[in-house]
């Protein structure tokens, strides 16, 4: 099957955790469908004129919701391409709604390889204090949303991104342009 045809939604919409590749593994799919990327967080940035961590500091959690859940909605209905989401977009019931019907791909990654991934670093606010446990703890609750939206489920483990950009390509039964 080929992607979608223009106009007509997203060919592959991405979701998981932080440290799964979705920017990654989205931008290879977009070359290879001959498409864009759509990256809601850098949208969000981009909305807000400031980086996500300034965002969640100077007006919070709950404001930085709203900001994304306007972006997946916009990048969802207006894109044609590969639209990756933001770790957290799927706690919002609106946005996993939205992605009722859609070509979406759950990237699923071993705990040790996403903290490996994402660093011990401080720039994703919700992995600043004691990243590994947060992980965990975010994985517990996004899961079940993670997995309610996906028509299909790639494991990354051990995997190059251009495997996994296979491998989604592969699960949606996808041809390449």
């Amino acid at each position: 099957m080929t992607a979608p045809a223009p106009g007509r939604g997203p060919a592959v919409v991405l979701v998981g955790p932080p440290g799964s590749g979705k920017s990654t593994v989205g931008a290879l799919l977009a070359e290879r469908l001959g498409r864009t990327l759509r990256d809601t967080d850098r949208d969000i940035e981009e909305a807000a004129g400031k980086a996500i961590p300034e965002i969640f500091l100077d007006d919070g959690e709950p404001r930085f919701r709203e900001l994304e859940a306007a972006a997946v909605r916009a990048a969802v209905t207006g894109h044609d391409g590969v639209v990756a989401l933001g770790g957290g977009a799927v706690l919002d019931p609106g946005t996993r709604a939205l992605l009722t019907g859609l070509p979406v791909v759950f990237l699923d990654v071993a705990h040790g390889e996403a903290v490996r991934r994402v660093g011990l670093d401080a720039a994703r606010p919700l992995l600043a204090m004691n990243p590994r446990q947060q992980w965990r703890t975010l994985m517990e609750q996004r899961r079940p949303f993670y997995t309610e939206v996906a028509r299909a489920v790639v494991q990354t483990a051990d995997l190059t991104p251009g495997e996994v950009a296979q491998a989604v390509l592969d699960a949606l039964e996808l041809t390449t342009a």
